[in-house]
């Protein structure tokens, strides 16, 4: 039997409910259920969403993860009756805050959908950060100031990609780079990736290999902010000299 066949035999049963009830409430007939529960035949896309929608749990759950291993009690639900695994919660119900930390950023690509891997991770408790769910993320390098290396994004879990929103910021989850974290516009069915540091080139991205997408909320670091040995608002006044210099080249021209 496949993944999906026993998550579905296993969420039936949990509710206590026949096939050939589940079936009418598909839409379809007892023996056409038994073939998907069997694992002799493959569901087609419309009776896998009728099946996230009886469950709440969304289609990508269904089909790779082992929900027997879940406590479906703990979970947390989204829009369009549809769930989030794993959500981890305090004896309070305050929503914990997974941290990835820099040995486990590698790590993350593999087990981001496994919740043994989720379950391993330390956390914390944010109280100003409700309605939603929250992980942090280990940054690295200095594309985007003024978060460097030692700092963490906490971002809020998007989960439709139509929800991103052009020049907003967000933590990603990509097949090929892992963890990144840019400035994000949209490019027909791509994204563009862009730096808030000019010295590095934006780059584009199909909507189809951003895994997981972490609105920022909120970020943090653990090294002292130390200013660059060049003053503040540097270009801005190099910017300036320029224009003087060339308005001074103009004045003796005339």
């Amino acid at each position: 039997m496949s993944l999906f066949s026993d998550n579905i035999r296993y969420l039936r049963l949990q509710k206590n409910i026949s096939q050939e009830k589940f079936a009418e409430a598909l839409l379809i007939t007892r023996a056409r259920y038994v073939k998907y529960e069997s694992g002799t035949s493959e569901a087609p896309y419309d009776i896998l969403k009728r099946m996230a929608h009886y469950y709440h749990v969304s289609i990508d759950l269904l089909l790779s993860v082992d929900l027997r291993k879940i406590d479906m009690e703990g979970v947390l639900k989204l829009d369009g009756n549809r769930l989030l695994l794993p959500v981890t919660v305090d004896k309070a119900g305050e929503n914990i805050i997974e941290i990835i930390p820099q040995k486990a950023q590698a790590g993350y690509l593999a087990g981001y959908s496994d919740p043994e891997f989720i379950e391993t991770l330390q956390h914390i408790s944010l109280p100003f950060l409700r309605n939603g769910k929250f992980r942090a993320f280990p940054i690295e390098g200095n594309s985007m100031p003024p978060f460097r290396d030692g700092s963490f994004i906490v971002g809020q879990y998007v989960e439709d990609s139509n929800d991103i929103k052009d020049g907003q910021t967000y933590v990603l989850l990509t097949r090929n780079d892992g963890i990144v974290y840019k400035r994000i516009y949209r490019k027909g069915r791509k994204f563009m990736f862009h730096s808030d540091n000019p010295e590095f080139e934006p780059y584009e991205i199909k909507a189809s290999d951003i895994l997981e997408a972490w609105k920022f909320s909120c970020g943090f670091t653990l090294n002292e902010y130390t200013p660059d040995n060049i003053p503040q608002d540097t270009v801005k006044n190099m910017l300036l000299e320029l224009k003087r210099e060339v308005n001074s080249i103009k004045k003796k021209l005339v």
